[in-house]
Parts: structure tokens; sequence; C-alpha cells
């Protein structure tokens, strides 16, 4: 059985800029990630980028360094979202050339709030070994947090050799998926080790351990709670596009987080060509909100619909009022204090619709097929008008609205 939620959290606490992770929950909640998908050397494009994460939610963005182009603009970046009033703190994903980047542009390094370093491709051989110190110094020297991040489409190919080296010589061998697993686990926790051994502080660690697979997600994260006490971050690597990737990741990261294990989390999802990248750092709200751990914005309530609801109009009035509650919800959160817990309703027909509308902080219950052309509206449980016409969703709106001046007070920085 389940220990519950935060169960499991981890006990050190990393502080990425003035984001904490890990450490005593509730008061280190889950944290939101997301990465751009623009090209770094393009400063506007990426600034841009990483403006609009932050305000949709995201707090912590992570931007590929791979050039010295790349990491000559990352200071630059800074200084343009600082501008715009944006100190959401940016992480450093280095692969392959991550020590030489970072020696030849120290200003990229202290720009950075983190710096992602990938065990399985850091070098090989004796080279490996020396290019890991050397990442290691560079944030040793900067006071920057590491995050080790395995991923099993570049697995240390040594470390692999060696342990499926180490199985055939076992009376009872394992089989080609727990050798991976278990290779994932041993490579975060050796490469940690190694870390604190070449002097970084074990509260400047985090670890991830990224595959594909919901169920080697699973049973790699949870062998990796097991074995250490560092800040986990959890994700779904290639999740996928649409409905898979949203569907695969939620399917995965809510198992983890229902048993405590997971400190950050991040939704890769594939974007359509042009597709808005906003899009992962929603879905992570919604899991987050929807598991009870966490509150972003005023949840809808609305049902699917059936023979009774026949007319459109309650699936209209659904999306009016989630799209309404989303623009509203920046400006609503530096003004008032707790609208994030805000409940809605909008239903369909009689049979569920009062009764679910009640159960909300403000509720409408639509006329279905055959009944009468009125919308009885509730707040806070007790009827307190009915809508009839062509302007109840402007009506039910202003509801909202006056709702939210009526009962959140006003934050008092405001």
């Amino acid at each position: 059985m389940s220990r519950g939620p935060a169960a499991r959290r981890a006990s050190r606490l990393v502080m990425i800029g003035k984001v904490g992770v890990g450490g005593t929950a509730p008061a280190s909640p889950v944290v939101i990630q997301s990465m751009t998908n623009t090209d770094t050397e393009d400063v506007f494009a990426t600034s841009m980028q990483v403006a609009q994460l932050a305000r949709a939610g995201s707090e912590l963005v992570r931007i590929t360094v791979n050039t010295r182009e790349a990491a000559a603009a990352v200071p630059k970046i800074r200084d343009r979202l600082a501008q715009m009033n944006v100190d959401v703190p940016l992480i450093g994903d280095f692969h392959f050339n991550g020590h030489k980047l970072l020696t030849e542009h120290p200003s990229c390094a202290e720009a950075l709030a983190k710096l992602r370093i990938n065990p399985g491709n850091v070098g090989k051989g004796a080279r490996r070994d020396e290019q890991f110190a050397q990442l290691i110094e560079i944030a040793c020297r900067f006071d920057k947090p590491i995050r080790i991040g395995v991923n099993w489409g570049s697995l240390d190919q040594a470390l692999l050799a060696r342990i499926m080296d180490e199985n055939a010589q076992r009376p009872q061998p394992k089989d080609a998926t727990e050798i991976m697993r278990e290779a994932m686990v041993t490579s975060a926790l050796e490469s940690a080790a190694q870390a604190e051994q070449l002097g970084l502080a074990g509260d400047r660690i985090v670890l991830s351990c990224k595959v594909s697979g919901v169920q080697d997600l699973i049973a790699i994260y949870r062998e990796l709670a097991a074995r250490c006490d560092y800040p986990l971050h959890l994700g779904l690597t290639e999740a996928g596009m649409g409905s898979k990737g949203i569907v695969a990741s939620t399917a995965a990261l809510s198992v983890l987080l229902q048993e405590g294990i997971g400190d950050t989390i991040r939704v890769s999802l594939t974007p359509e060509p042009n597709g808005d990248r906003t899009r992962e750092v929603i879905v992570a709200q919604e899991i987050l909100q929807t598991m009870g751990l966490r509150a972003f914005t005023p949840l809808v309530a609305a049902c699917p619909g059936c023979g009774r609801t026949t007319s459109t109009v309650f699936q209209e009035l659904a999306q009016d009022i989630q799209n309404h509650v989303r623009e509203r919800m920046p400006e609503w959160r530096l003004a008032r204090v707790g609208v994030e817990n805000m409940t809605l309703a909008v239903m369909g027909c009689v049979v569920n619709g009062p009764g679910e509308s009640k159960h909300a902080c403000i509720g409408i219950s639509l006329p279905g097929t055959g009944e009468a052309p009125v919308a009885p509206v509730y707040v806070d449980g007790e009827r307190v008008i009915t809508l009839r016409g062509d302007n109840i969703a402007a009506e039910f709106r202003q509801i909202v609205d006056d709702y939210v001046s009526r009962t959140y007070p006003e934050r008092a920085s405001h």
C-alpha cells in the first residue's frame, strides 16, 4: 500500500536560484520544470520562450548549451530576461563538450542556476573521469548545483558492460530489462558518489534516470528512492505527441508522486509543428493539482455529455469559462490570496447538474434535451440565480469575477 504523497520525498534541500528542491514537504513542494526548443544562440527567441514558459508556470527552465556561441549567449539571455522582469532560474543542458564550454565561457556558468550533465556522454575511458572532474570543479567554483541525468538512450557503455559481465557470473542471471534498470540506477548513484568525492556537496546534487517506458520508469525510481536521499527529477523521456504523451507521462508520474517519489517534474511532450511549448507546463500543473499536491488555477468540472445533452451549449460554456480563468489567473494570482483553490462546475442536464454544481464554489446546470430553457447557478452550495437567454456565458463570467473579488482577500503588497 502507498504511504501517501510526500511520504518518501528527498530529505536534502537543493537551492536552485531562489527555488528549493527536495527537503521537507509541504514546505518544499514538487517543482515544475520545462525546456526550450529554440536555438540558444538566438538570444531573442530563447528569451521570449523562457518568458512564456515562466509565465505559464514553469518554475525552472532548461536551455541547451551545445556550442561556443550558445554558451556566449546565456549571459545575454539572462540579462534580457531581467529586463522583462522574469527571474526564473535557468538550467544549462550540457552534453559531450560541457567541460570545454564552461571553461571557455565562465560567464555562462555564472548566469546559470544549475548545470545538467549526462554521465553517459561526459567522455569515454580515462577522459571520462577527467572531464567529469572538470565539470564538478566548475560547479564547485561557481557554487552551482548539478543534475546528474542518466538517460537510457545514452547509457554509459563501459558501466553497462561491467554490469553485464557481473550478471553473467550470477547463478541466476537477470534478464535484459532488469540489467538496463540496474545500470541506470548504478550510473546515477556512482556518479553522485564520485561528485561528492571530488568536493561537490551532497545538497548540490539532483538525480534523474529517464526512460520512455512507463513500467521501467516506475521500477527505476522506486529503486533509486530506496537507495538515496538526493532530490529526484521525474520525467518520461520521449513521451510522445498529443494524448499519447500526456497519458504516458501522467500514468508514470502519478504513481511515483503518490508514493512520495519526486521533487521536480517535467512533462516531455512533442509539440505539434509550430505548437505551443507551454502545453507541457499546463499538463504538469494539472497532474499536480488533480492529485491534490499543489494548486495553480481554478479547476473546471464538466460532464462528458450523453443523449440528454444533444446541444453543445454546455461544452462551449465549459471551454469559455476555462479559457477565462486561465486568462485572468496571472492577474488574480498577483492580486488575490487563494483564488487558485476555487472550483467551478459546468453541467449539461438535470441528472447530476444541480448536485455537482452544489459541490463546487460556483456551478451552473444547463438545460439538457427537452428540459426547460433555464440554467440555475449555485454559489457555495446555494442556488442564487437562474440565467436565461443568449447572454449566459457573459453573465456566468461576471458571476465568477464577482465571486473572486468578494471571496478572496487582496494581497497586502498589491
